[in-house]
């Protein structure tokens, strides 16, 4: 008879970090991030998951998914995932529902390392040592002093490719482009990303003024709901650019059909959006199938565990919010070598633990 573990709690509580600056890119602008933090118990273990979403997901999770959960095996990560995807069913999979099922799961497979004694890579099957990243940032509303001191800044640590903002301010942003270009010279991969603020039209014009600077990497030069769009700029771009899009996947289908459209050339998911760990597998399935790279949005100290199992891997967006906030809240982080996250393997699971002290005076929910 196989040994089971029942999850006996899941806690949830909602952290609302403000930024070190105000914020924008071509579409949105803020003053804070919200992180939302799961922790899941078990056999005297207690597994740590979290998503960077509005405190209405932790709402959700108290209210629906933490009865889901609750009974089932822990080392079952996958049966509690379809049961939370069944539990949501009339409150819409995309968007908040799909965050809060990333949280649960992340923690739920942090939960099964910690029981098994083994991190998250070594139960995935880890084909990477190290994930690169690229540092991102350069927001829209920094001077240009300060992108291209933050992007500089990336390139001191090793890390040799780097991405701003552009989008709100059109007109100047190849001005911009240019300072961020001899800011971090030559031999850097310059990546920008206009979150989805141009026209087709705007989009393709832009493309081949920016391609005058070396940029590599457009992502969401039009809105990730116009696939053909993307196409269009796959198609009739510059032939050493890659167009990126995908972070706002929240389910499969929606990835599959980016990819069955043809609309990028690196895939984009967030872990933290797309269905945690679990779902993250099954995005990196697809871009395997289609021998497309898949990288990774944000959330980095997480981020690293789930890219180190993917075949068709290429970085991990290693975000100015998301690696200052992992820094205020969590311990046991990965370590950024020579421009590559490292998983600490001798902790088990994601190898997070809350610093809660240090996190209780952001708390807004739970």
């Amino acid at each position: 008879m196989s040994v089971q573990v029942p999850v006996e709690s899941v806690d949830v509580a909602a952290y609302e970090i403000p930024t070190d600056a105000h914020e924008s890119d071509g579409t949105l602008q803020w003053d804070s991030v919200t992180c939302v933090v799961v922790q899941v118990s078990a056999g005297d273990h207690t597994g740590l998951g979290y998503t960077y979403a509005h405190q209405s997901a932790a709402t959700l999770i108290a209210d629906k998914l933490a009865d889901v959960v609750i009974g089932r095996d822990a080392l079952q990560t996958g049966d509690a995932w379809a049961a939370m995807v069944g539990a949501i069913r009339n409150l819409g999979r995309p968007g908040i529902a799909s965050t809060a099922i990333s949280a649960v799961d992340i923690a739920l497979w942090d939960l099964k390392g910690r029981l098994l004694d083994a991190p998250v890579t070594a139960l995935l099957g880890a084909f990477h040592d190290g994930v690169e990243v690229y540092g991102s940032g350069g927001f829209t509303s920094y001077p240009v002093e300060r992108l291209c001191g933050q992007l500089a800044g990336w390139v001191e640590q090793g890390i040799p490719r780097v991405k701003m903002k552009v989008g709100r301010d059109t007109p100047a942003d190849p001005e911009r482009v240019a300072a961020a270009r001899a800011a971090v010279g030559d031999d850097v991969e310059l990546y920008v990303d206009a979150n989805g603020a141009w026209t087709r039209k705007q989009a393709l014009a832009m493309a081949w003024r920016l391609a005058e600077f070396g940029v590599r990497w457009l992502e969401e030069p039009v809105t990730s709901d116009d696939p053909e769009g993307l196409r269009l700029l796959r198609d009739r771009g510059p032939g050493l650019m890659d167009i990126a899009a995908g972070e706002y996947g929240y389910d499969l289908p929606t990835f599959r059909d980016m990819l069955a459209a043809g609309a990028v050339d690196c895939l984009q998911a967030d872990v933290t959006r797309c269905g945690g760990v679990t779902g993250f597998q099954r995005v990196g399935a697809l871009c395997d199938a289609h021998t497309i790279d898949l990288s990774a949005h944000c959330a980095p100290s997480v981020s690293a565990h789930v890219c180190a199992a993917q075949w068709h891997f290429r970085h991990i967006e290693y975000f100015h919010d998301h690696v200052r906030i992992e820094r205020m809240l969590f311990d046991g982080r990965p370590e950024l070598v020579d421009g590559c996250l490292v998983v600490d393997r001798s902790r088990p699971g994601i190898g997070l633990e809350l610093k809660r002290a240090d996190a209780e005076q952001y708390r807004v929910a739970g």
